[in-house]
């Protein structure tokens, strides 16, 4: 934690910003230096104060440095086609094992950059707000009361943060601190009992009349509200009763209780799992190349924003980033359809989770492979349906909205011509037209490459943030991230039900999950330890590519463990394209040698060089996570 030693002065620029009014929550606060008893005394600079309380929040999806989605790559679910173009940065530091504590180059690639200090900053601005809230000028009533719940929502959410990335005992602070402050004094509490102070700041704010369950005004669009608290307590009860951070303590009753509760009070409240498909124009055209309407269901999902309005389409979001993702068909699609770079590849072994359409997993789920470099798959006995050399038929929904794979097609702008080497697609010329992803070794636009930025480095392309047909001459942007969501809060339920051996509720809230994509329940009667590898599996297809799985696979695992079994090595499908027009599957690693960021201490993210020595320093206690 940057502990800023100066007195209480604030800095203000640019628009009054009225939180009463709404104009906007992350507009900006007046301009000039005002002194921090002249902002309290006036209710429109007390709501701009609240305003800097909001402005850390981290942008996720391909917010990343250099239009990357950072942990989703840094993980086993992808691999950074950017990996060797940018190699000195994020991904290249992570699978090259050159991450140090002095140059934080993973966590200066997340937006806000600078996540230790930055997620500080922004709990001190919480609790000076918290500290002065009850006595300042402020017109309404309500309003006192509805801040006050903002800003115990948001001092929870930076904690999560912070928890999350850093995995570390902190320090709970309930108070600004000073000039005057005994630094030495400075203690840590436990990982459980900060998680604890995380869910009673959101039990406050769930418990406040006068925040709502839901924005329904465009003019208060990123403020938060009751459902993103029952989100954060529902995370990160979850987190405290896994593995890496319960300290040899069951808590698995208290996760029950609590993601039950939140889970309760959201569908008691109207948020719902997205289960109709809204543009049929778009989704169901044969120009969206979905082969059936649980995949257009699913995508569908993820390319739209979800909106503000007391009954909005998207009833399943709980939180979304502040602004869109960009172009995504030019910097995290198929590379060469705007001729940029691919982004996201989704590995081999994520493609493997994704079941056949009787509800079978590919893979045994207790040892998926039987090699440690995960290129002899150990297949499901009970599994009819997969047939390794036409694997990507019969598979769940999810998976066709979710990813591009050899023979898939795409009906967008290209900017270039056929090549007579493209033999799917010879002859056709630049411009709108459906193109067959053809990724097999050797085709020159989308072919698996070793180096190219703009070929996929595994045989697959990512699919469930790009929008059907956007490109060049149809420009529809990325959607705003979905940074909490039902599904996952659903998923949260069932795990702590599983672990506490609730086994009817926790099979009832997957087959929930799988309902809405049209998949079949997963079987009644399994056993805790089949169930809880069914929910951790239902997990990654869900939740595919949404971040979640760099942190699932830490949480999952002892603190003396690490991370071979998943992270160390990433496989790609390598497909040969014979004189007859079929294809020869072989699974092959990304690269010869592996990557590097599965050893224990990448468990923890290490904290930033100068600020670890600086607490030490005044503490004489190690702050620093092990290995680092």
């Amino acid at each position: 934690m940057k502990i800023k030693i100066t007195y209480i002065i604030l800095s203000f620029v640019a628009i009054v910003f009225s939180l009463s009014s709404c104009s906007g929550v992350l507009d900006s606060a007046p301009a000039g230096r005002v002194a921090l008893g002249e902002v309290f005394s006036d209710n429109n600079k007390t709501s701009a104060f609240l305003n800097t309380c909001y402005d850390n929040i981290n942008q996720e999806g391909v917010s990343y440095f250099f239009w990357t989605r950072g942990p989703v790559e840094w993980c086993d679910d992808a691999w950074d086609a950017d990996e060797i173009a940018v190699n000195w940065v994020g991904s290249a530091n992570m699978y090259n094992g050159t991450i140090t504590a002095g140059s934080d180059a993973v966590m200066n690639n997340i937006v806000p950059t600078d996540t230790w200090n930055s997620n500080w900053a922004s709990i001190r601005n919480c609790n000076t707000f918290l500290e002065n809230i009850p006595t300042a000028t402020v017109t309404n009533a309500s309003d006192r009361s509805r801040w006050t719940a903002e800003a115990h929502v948001l001092r929870a959410y930076y904690y999560s943060e912070l928890l999350k990335w850093y995995g570390c005992a902190l320090p709970i602070e309930t108070i600004p601190y000073s000039s005057t402050q005994d630094y030495s004094k400075i203690t840590r509490s436990s990982y459980y009992d900060v998680v604890k102070f995380i869910v009673a700041d959101c039990d406050s704010a769930i418990n406040n009349p006068n925040l709502p369950w839901r924005i329904t005004s465009s003019g208060e669009y990123a403020r938060v509200q009751k459902a993103l608290a029952e989100g954060i307590r529902s995370r990160m009860i979850l987190f405290a009763a896994s593995p890496l951070y319960n300290g040899g303590v069951n808590h698995w009753d208290e996760a029950y209780t609590i993601c039950k509760d939140a889970l309760t009070q959201l569908t008691n409240n109207g948020y719902a799992l997205y289960n109709t498909v809204n543009f049929t124009a778009t989704y169901l055209s044969a120009d969206a190349c979905f082969p059936n309407k649980y995949a257009a269901l699913y995508n569908e999902y993820f390319t739209n924003a979800m909106q503000y309005t007391s009954n909005p389409v998207d009833k399943e979001t709980i939180y979304q980033s502040r602004d869109g993702q960009g172009n995504t068909w030019d910097i995290d699609g198929i590379g060469a359809q705007d001729g940029y770079k691919s982004g996201t590849c989704p590995s081999q072994e994520l493609v493997d989770a994704f079941e056949t359409t009787d509800g079978q997993p590919v893979l045994n789920l207790a040892t998926p492979y039987l090699d440690e470099e995960h290129t002899q798959p150990n297949y499901n006995t009970s599994n009819s349906l997969y047939n390794p050399n036409n694997p990507y038929v019969n598979r769940d929904p999810r998976f066709y909205a979710d990813i591009y794979y050899n023979g898939s097609k795409r009906k967008a702008w290209w900017t270039f011509s056929e090549p007579q080497a493209c033999v799917e697609n010879y002859p056709a010329s630049a411009g709108y037209r459906t193109r067959i992803i053809a990724t097999w070794v050797g085709e020159p636009e989308t072919g698996v490459s070793s180096s190219a930025r703009n070929m996929t480095r595994t045989g697959y392309y990512e699919r469930k943030f790009l929008a059907p047909n956007s490109g060049n001459n149809n420009v529809v942007s990325g959607a705003n991230s979905k940074i909490y969501r039902l599904g996952e809060v659903i998923l949260n339920f069932a795990e702590a039900a599983a672990e506490d051996n609730h086994l009817d509720e926790a099979t009832a809230a997957v087959n929930q999950i799988r309902e809405r994509v049209g998949m079949p329940d997963i079987p009644s009667g399994l056993s805790q330890s089949d169930l809880i590898l069914r929910i951790h599996n239902e997990r990654r297809v869900e939740l595919a590519m949404e971040e979640n799985r760099f942190f699932d696979v830490r949480r999952w695992t002892s603190p003396t463990g690490d991370l071979s079994s998943t992270d160390k090595w990433i496989t790609a499908m390598y497909i040969t394209r014979n004189g007859d027009g079929s294809f020869t599957y072989t699974r092959q690693p990304v690269r010869s040698t592996p990557r590097e960021c599965y050893t224990n201490r990448y468990l923890k993210l290490p904290l930033d060089l100068n600020e670890a020595n600086l607490m030490q320093s005044l503490t004489g206690v190690v702050w620093q996570n092990p290995g680092w």
